[in-house]
């Protein structure tokens, strides 16, 4: 016959097996959801390379995303070109008022920027090119408009013009008054005789005499003027033309824009219209010659491994985290129902 004592240990020990059951069977559910979920995560990349062992090939080697990175990129490649970077989203994108109002104040306070600017146009321009290249653009400039102006002085009765205006300002000089005052003054200095021959002549005379002389005059003054052009006037025009472009290098940023608030302000609306022909018309053109699906399934093609998984756990780490604890949830969840079916 069992003794009652006996009983009551026996009936203990069985109770402390339960109770001890239903602890230990959801911890060890929970480590090994946690471990598995750990492992599956891991599987996604690793190994990098297919094991093999005695010659046959181990399950699951390479990891998953290994074996079918082409794929992925692929898959990635056109989801993005398809989806995320086609025309319509990008055009939405860049026309949207938002974007519209980032490029005008960026304008906007560019201008504002320059208007306080006091270095010379050549050291702002000394922030994007070298000097070499602003010297060969200011001998560019010069060469060009001393080639277009120099052979449209050539071409044009230059000479003629100029002799003619010069004459015609020495003809106001020389009026009938002013002949007579010359006439005066050579009396006056020969005495009586000249004084008699100002009389008999008069300014009318005189007048008309010079206005013999004015062809002739012309004749010789353009000619002089076009011989000197032909042999020394490319010259003389590169030197005016140097000066002016050395004048404009050489003045404050902020000088050169004052007195034109206006063309300026009329600036930032023709950029705008600028910017949203350049994305209207030409955004298709420029996507139809980029092949973004490509560019995107290269990028990832050439992406080592380890780069790829280092990426994806630096985006996805408090996710993947998570599956990995939820792993280790639904294994104690599973572990305490075990214990009471």
């Amino acid at each position: 016959m069992i003794d009652k004592q006996e009983l009551s240990s026996h009936h203990y020990k069985k109770r402390l097996n339960m109770d001890i059951s239903y602890i230990i069977a959801p911890l060890l559910g929970g480590v090994i959801g946690y471990i598995t979920n750990d492992i599956a995560i891991r599987m996604l990349f690793r190994p990098h390379t297919a094991k093999y062992v005695f010659g046959i090939h181990i399950p699951f080697t390479p990891g998953i995303i290994p074996k079918e990175k082409g794929r992925i990129a692929e898959a990635i490649g056109g989801v993005i070109s398809e989806n995320l970077m086609n025309k319509e989203v990008l055009e939405k994108y860049l026309l949207s008022e938002d974007m519209i109002g980032k490029i005008r104040s960026a304008v906007e306070e560019f201008i504002a920027t320059q208007q306080r600017n006091n270095e010379t146009v050549s050291q702002f321009l000394g922030h994007y090119l070298s000097k070499e290249e602003i010297d060969t653009i200011s001998q560019n400039i010069n060469q060009s408009i001393t080639k277009q102006t120099y052979e449209k002085l050539a071409d044009s009765s230059v000479g003629e013009k100029v002799a003619h205006i010069a004459i015609d300002h020495v003809a106001q000089k020389l009026t009938i008054d002013g002949a007579q005052e010359l006439l005066s003054g050579i009396g006056g200095a020969l005495g009586g005789f000249g004084g008699m021959a100002a009389g008999l002549f008069g300014g009318n005379i005189v007048a008309k005499f010079l206005g013999m002389l004015r062809e002739p005059a012309e004749h010789f003054l353009a000619k002089n003027i076009n011989t000197m052009l032909r042999d020394n006037g490319e010259e003389i025009v590169s030197n005016m033309i140097g000066g002016e472009v050395d004048n404009f290098l050489n003045k404050p940023v902020s000088k050169l824009l004052e007195g034109h608030e206006e063309q300026l302000a009329q600036a930032v609306n023709t950029i705008e219209s600028i910017y949203r022909s350049i994305i209207t018309e030409h955004l298709p053109k420029i996507l139809d010659s980029i092949d973004i699906s490509k560019i995107v399934r290269e990028r990832i093609n050439e992406m080592d491994v380890n780069e790829t998984e280092k990426l994806i756990f630096q985006v996805m780490d408090k996710e993947l985290k998570a599956i990995v604890w939820l792993g280790a949830l639904l294994g104690l969840v599973m572990g305490s129902i075990n214990c009471f079916v």
